[in-house]
């Protein structure tokens, strides 16, 4: 059920040169119950007056069943946007309205399949983040295995990319793919891979009866990674998609 309160500014720091991470605590101390992969709605106003919202994946790393205190995202600045203004000019205990969660980009119970493979670009790779502790659950059963492949232009952008790297070092079933479209890293590292996301599923070589695909980010790389799954013989409802269209 979706509720609609006011958060305050508890921590915050710059991602990369365009994103920052904003960690919220709720006025009221409620913690904020939430599945990973679901998302809150930011309230705000034009300068004109006009009332409008902004969605913002839960990025928190919890326990993944629990409520938790501290509600994480992040923000990707957008040149004379709305939201950028609100955001980007937010200062310690400074508070904005909210309201959620929602969104069904969520692990589900019934999926039995092997193998999720999970792709992003920019800031759609915070639903994966949210979603370790369950990843970790179900790798320790010993049957499962995890696939991230995280695009951005370059090292810069890979947002939490450290924190995906150390999970998968310390989780065997899990690998952590970034796929740098422009600039490849200084030194490279053997996980690294060149080009778009869409273009590495060839190495991964999706199947139907062993994946469950979940695409989140640009439109561009959703639209053709689920065509190229399609082409692969993955069946649509074995692949979960959402879009991040940034708004002014």
């Amino acid at each position: 059920m979706a509720e609609h309160f006011t958060l305050r500014l508890a921590d915050s720091y710059m991602l990369a040169p365009s994103v920052r991470h904003l960690a919220f605590e709720r006025v009221d101390r409620q913690p904020l119950a939430f599945i990973p992969g679901q998302f809150l709605q930011i309230h705000f106003h034009y300068d004109d007056g006009t009332a409008t919202k902004r969605s913002y994946s839960v990025a928190t790393v919890g326990d993944g069943s629990s409520p938790v205190q501290r509600i994480e995202m992040a923000v990707s600045y957008v040149d004379g946007g709305a939201a950028t203004k609100l955001l980007s000019g937010l200062e310690l205990g400074g508070t904005i309205e909210a309201s959620g969660p929602y969104g069904r980009f969520c692990l589900q119970d019934g999926d039995t399949h092997p193998r999720y493979l999970l792709l992003a670009t920019g800031t759609g790779v915070t639903p994966y983040r949210a979603m370790l502790p369950q990843f970790e659950k179900l790798l320790a059963k010993g049957d499962r295995e995890v696939v991230l492949l995280y695009g951005a232009r370059n090292e810069a952008e890979l947002l939490y990319g450290e924190e995906f790297e150390a999970f998968a070092q310390a989780h065997p079933g899990f690998t952590f793919h970034g796929c740098l479209s422009r600039q490849s890293r200084a030194v490279p590292r053997s996980h690294d891979r060149s080009g778009h996301v869409q273009s590495v599923l060839v190495e991964i070589a999706p199947a139907a009866e062993r994946d469950i695909a979940y695409l989140c980010g640009n439109p561009n790389m959703v639209d053709a990674a689920f065509n190229a799954l399609k082409e692969f013989g993955l069946p649509i409802l074995q692949i979960r998609r959402e879009k991040y269209i940034s708004s002014r």
